[in-house]
């Protein structure tokens, strides 16, 4: 097919809801706007940054029919973050029972190794593999070796890394890699062995190490300034904006705050845990802006963060009490619910001036009108 004869937009059908996108988009990406159960977990891709993805695996989906053109179904599963979309292809995600299964083995081996130390780890209530085992793992475990440990290790003034935690999803080494002027860390040894570190006697101290933090799914990055200081769904996220001098620094972050304290700033993220956009450019936050500037009166705040309220963040933090709506008005012909419980005006059943409830005996048939009367 020639340029010109291509579609301006591909159909693509995930979960028998078929959408339209423009070419060249992922899986992963077509499924996320639909939006809901259809997308896909993925714990390394990160669409901010260059080169991620297709490394945990999570987001696996089957193609039952590979385009209109070709419509034979792909023999294997593929990384929905990596595989670009067909016109008239059609995915099965959460309604292929290989997925799921495939999916459940993806989170058996990431939690090989993996401490259950979610009760002091501070990025309990916002950490990705623990929304990830809840839905798709098994409440035990089959391993029986030893698992991998390693020591804490201090990486910079600002950031501590607890190997031991870590899933190698490399987030962290496309941010040093992108955003700063020369990285420092990175990938060493291979296999088992494989572990994130940094070079002989370095430390990351570039402005922008931070957003390491932010973009780690799990908790093997954690904020120095932050440990072991609150939970943080005892926190108010507040969304708020500074002017930065950084020219790089969009100046727009989520402050966390218990009272008028700031406990943490971070990034601004969309529904799927990654830093939102801002004229087309994500949103990074300098270190000057998450670690030194702490009070409340050096930002402007806007209002509260929109946070999911499935997530245990937002409990108690709705900018509007949702209240179900009542349906016993619409039912009644527009009476009002409490006209319900006075029977003596409304049911006409007992004789006008006795009053059932205070009567000090059982009531009888007398009390009661006929069906003459």
């Amino acid at each position: 097919m020639s340029e010109q004869n291509k579609p301006a937009v591909f159909k693509v059908t995930i979960d028998n809801i078929t959408i339209d996108v423009a070419p060249g988009t992922t899986i992963l990406n077509a499924a996320r706007q639909i939006g809901g159960d259809v997308t896909p977990p993925a714990m390394c891709y990160y669409s901010k940054l260059e080169g991620s993805g297709g490394k945990c695996r999570t987001c696996l989906v089957e193609v039952a029919a590979g385009s209109t053109a070709d419509p034979r179904p792909m023999p294997k599963l593929v990384a929905s973050c990596r595989t670009g979309v067909m016109d008239g292809m059609i995915v099965k995600n959460i309604t292929s029972d290989r997925v799921l299964d495939a999916r459940e083995g993806v989170v058996e081996f990431l939690l090989l190794n993996h401490p259950l130390d979610c009760p002091i780890c501070d990025q309990a209530g916002e950490c990705h593999l623990q929304d990830l085992s809840y839905e798709h793992g098994n409440a035990g475990t089959r391993y029986e070796f030893t698992r991998r440990t390693f020591k804490k290790e201090d990486i910079g003034p600002f950031i501590q890394l607890h190997m031991t935690r870590c899933i190698l999803c490399y987030r962290c080494v496309y941010v040093a890699g992108q955003l700063t002027n020369q990285r420092v860390h990175g990938v060493i040894d291979r296999g088992d062995h494989a572990a994130i570190s940094t070079f002989i006697s370095r430390a990351i101290d570039n402005d922008f190490s931070g957003n390491m933090i932010d973009v780690c799914p799990v908790g093997a990055l954690t904020d120095k300034t932050f440990r072991f200081k609150n939970r943080v769904w005892f926190t108010k996220p507040v969304d708020a904006h500074r002017n930065c001098d950084n020219p790089q620094c969009c100046g727009k972050a989520t402050l966390w705050m218990r009272g008028d304290e700031v406990y943490r700033v971070t990034v601004r993220k969309d529904p799927f845990g990654e830093v939102q956009s801002y004229d087309g450019k994500p949103g990074w936050i300098c270190n000057t802006c998450r670690f030194d500037k702490k009070q409340a009166r050096d930002w402007v705040v806007e209002g509260l963060t929109t946070i999911s309220r499935h997530s245990v963040i937002g409990a108690n933090k709705y900018k509007i009490l949702e209240q179900p709506k009542e349906t016993i008005e619409q039912v009644m012909d527009g009476r009002k619910p409490k006209l319900l419980m006075d029977i003596h005006s409304i049911s006409e059943v007992n004789k006008p001036g006795i009053e059932l409830s205070e009567l000090s005996r059982p009531a009888h048939s007398t009390d009661f009108k006929k069906a003459d009367e």
